[in-house]
């Protein structure tokens, strides 16, 4: 397949034009990771460090970066605007087809129609060069509904406008950002007061909050499982949390955090990922022990306060998959973000009806197997379970 991809085609999607440079079909991990890192927003979830998650599942990793001359808003001078993603593609041996997803992809520097018109050209011309068959190409951008980018409905007119089409979301569709770049005392103040004094309550019962390493990620996954019970959602196996740290520890990128008791026992616990300057917490939990105690209300408020400590400008809670969750995480402070969900470039219908069919077959006898009488949303939904 050839790594590189010339794109010289005038990009005039309503009115605005621009034209797109040379587009890369292999860049280095490296400085793919750098460019996810310096995006707003960037995920864990577009970098290396993920795709080499995902390899031992059948999933192969394939980049493109590119990037159009042209206005960002009217009436600003041209420049280079960058863009780029990675999709996770796989085809199940059931199927003439593969499926490419771009999870919180893709990442843009500027979201502008030109910008995500030039995308999507060169975007074709990846998938055209890859050997698989794809059915459809589905992508989640970090973007809010009705926010900045998306005012009436904009970004997603624009979607429409490129060919895309809406899909089924798999990644969380809403979540809960803190803001961390202002002092720690507004932080605290934004702290529901009830929530202030659990943290306390949790300190006075002489609970502590640690850096743990690798060799505490077997506690951390009894804590995991034991939470997912509970709560009535599915994990994975332990390996494939350990595949998860030693991908993103390797970058420096991982850190898990544990609330234990006076006798070290670990009571509630975090694994945080940071890309960048934001930190994102997709998985957690808690022991009984810890809800009485009130370990987790600690456990999030030290995540947050040494994230600040750390350098990080952003603390993102990483979904609200029901009500209990929700008002948990509302203690906190931040503010609910709801994203614009998953779209489709379909490339063939059929193909595309298949996966999503098949998909929905597969969650359900997942839910089954595990004792799950109705899924919340998908399976495998990080959760850190709220107490009240």
């Amino acid at each position: 397949m050839a790594d590189r991809l010339t794109t010289e085609a005038e990009m005039t999607p309503e009115g605005a034009s621009g034209r797109a440079s040379v587009v890369d079909l292999a860049p280095e991990a490296k400085t793919w990771d750098g460019f996810v890192a310096r995006s707003n927003p960037g995920s864990y979830l577009q970098t290396s460090a993920w795709a080499e998650v995902k390899a031992p599942n059948g999933w192969h990793a394939q980049r493109l970066m590119g990037s159009i001359l042209g206005a960002p808003t009217p009436g600003e001078a041209d420049r280079e605007c960058a863009f780029g993603v990675q999709m996770l593609i796989r085809k199940p041996r059931a199927f003439p087809w593969g499926f490419a997803y771009a999870p919180r992809g893709p990442v843009l520097e500027c979201w502008t129609p030109a910008a995500l018109e030039a995308f999507t050209v060169a975007l074709r011309g990846a998938v055209a060069a890859v050997p698989t068959r794809v059915s459809h190409v589905r992508i989640e951008p970090e973007i809010e509904l009705g926010g900045p980018v998306d005012t009436d409905g904009e970004f997603r007119h624009a979607l429409r406008g490129s060919g895309w089409r809406a899909g089924t979301p798999i990644q969380p569709p809403r979540t809960r950002q803190v803001d961390l770049g202002r002092d720690e005392a507004a932080l605290w103040g934004d702290l529901r007061k009830k929530w202030r004094q659990y943290v306390n309550k949790a300190r006075k019962s002489e609970v502590r909050v640690v850096d743990a390493t690798v060799d505490r990620l077997p506690e951390f996954y009894a804590i995991y499982r034991e939470t997912a019970r509970r709560a009535g959602f599915v994990i994975r196996t332990y390996e494939s949390y350990l595949g998860v740290w030693e991908a993103f520890a390797r970058l420096g990128m991982a850190r898990l955090l544990m609330a234990e008791g006076p006798d070290g026992v670990g009571l509630a616990t975090l694994f945080l990922l940071r890309v960048g300057d934001r930190v994102v917490e997709p998985y957690g939990g808690m022991t009984g022990a810890g809800a009485d105690s009130r370990a987790n209300y600690l456990l999030k408020w030290e995540a947050m306060r040494t994230s600040r400590e750390q350098g990080a400008r952003s603390y993102d809670m990483w979904g609200i998959s029901h009500e209990g969750i929700e008002h948990f995480k509302a203690g906190f402070g931040g503010r609910e973000i709801k994203y614009v969900g998953a779209w489709d470039l379909v490339l063939d219908p059929a193909g595309r009806l298949a996966f999503d069919t098949a998909q929905v077959f597969q969650d359900r006898v997942g839910a089954w197997r595990h004792g799950i009488s109705k899924v919340r949303g998908r399976p495998h939904a990080p959760a850190d379970e709220e107490t009240e």
